[in-house]
């Protein structure tokens, strides 16, 4: 934990930057002033000045949309925002179980245990399933930093929540990931088989599709 994260954090306090992170966050790419403002409810002004603000401690990135009109009379580019790739993280006291879940990854890679830890993995969305029965699987994985939102009859993922594992054993990760929300689903008394590969860039590599078509 460093003194930026917790500043950068801090700023999450105010309603308003956080009501228009949320905004950016969901809006799953480049969001604009005018976007942004609606959906926090507040003023283009204000919402520019928060925006810019939230780019400053590293939580936003920042870059303009190209012009569809070119020449004078076209105007400024729009100035857009996106979530930032870098993770921010507080723990008192300060934990570090990131590099652990790393150095088990590359053990079960050198054994050969990916089968094993498919089923360890499976076994453990059925118990998260037993803490939270009777919920629907958009709520469960909600609330573990999934941010589920629906798209063409499939639930799609923006956030991977093992997302630097997976970018060092991607194979392993994600087939883990696939067999949690597989048991998941089951310990709701759902269908596993909803539960699939189909990753798209910048999102969780699983996704829920409505019914299973197998």
């Amino acid at each position: 934990m460093s003194d930026d994260d917790l500043q950068a954090l801090g700023l999450l306090q105010d309603p308003v930057r956080r009501s228009l992170y949320d905004a950016v966050a969901a809006g799953g790419g480049e969001v604009g002033r005018t976007e942004a403002a609606q959906a926090a409810g507040v003023s283009r002004t204000l919402a520019g000045h928060h925006l810019d603000k939230l780019v400053e401690a590293g939580l936003l990135e920042s870059g303009f949309r190209p012009q569809e009109r070119k020449g004078p009379g076209s105007g400024r580019p729009a100035k857009v925002y996106r979530r930032a790739a870098g993770d921010r993280s507080v723990s008192l006291p300060p934990r570090d179980y990131v590099s652990l879940a790393s150095v088990l990854a590359e053990v079960v890679d050198e054994l050969g245990a990916e089968e094993r830890a498919e089923r360890a993995a499976h076994g453990a969305g059925r118990r998260l399933a037993g803490r939270h029965g009777g919920e629907p699987v958009e709520s469960v994985l909600r609330g573990r930093g999934y941010e589920p939102y629906p798209d063409d009859g499939v639930l799609r993922m923006r956030n991977c929540p093992f997302h630097v594992l997976s970018h060092e054993q991607p194979l392993l990760v994600c087939s883990m990931n696939l067999a949690l929300c597989q048991g998941l689903l089951e310990g709701l008394g759902d269908d596993p088989g909803r539960a699939r590969l189909d990753p798209r860039p910048g999102e969780c590599c699983v996704t829920v599709s409505k019914t299973n078509d197998n």
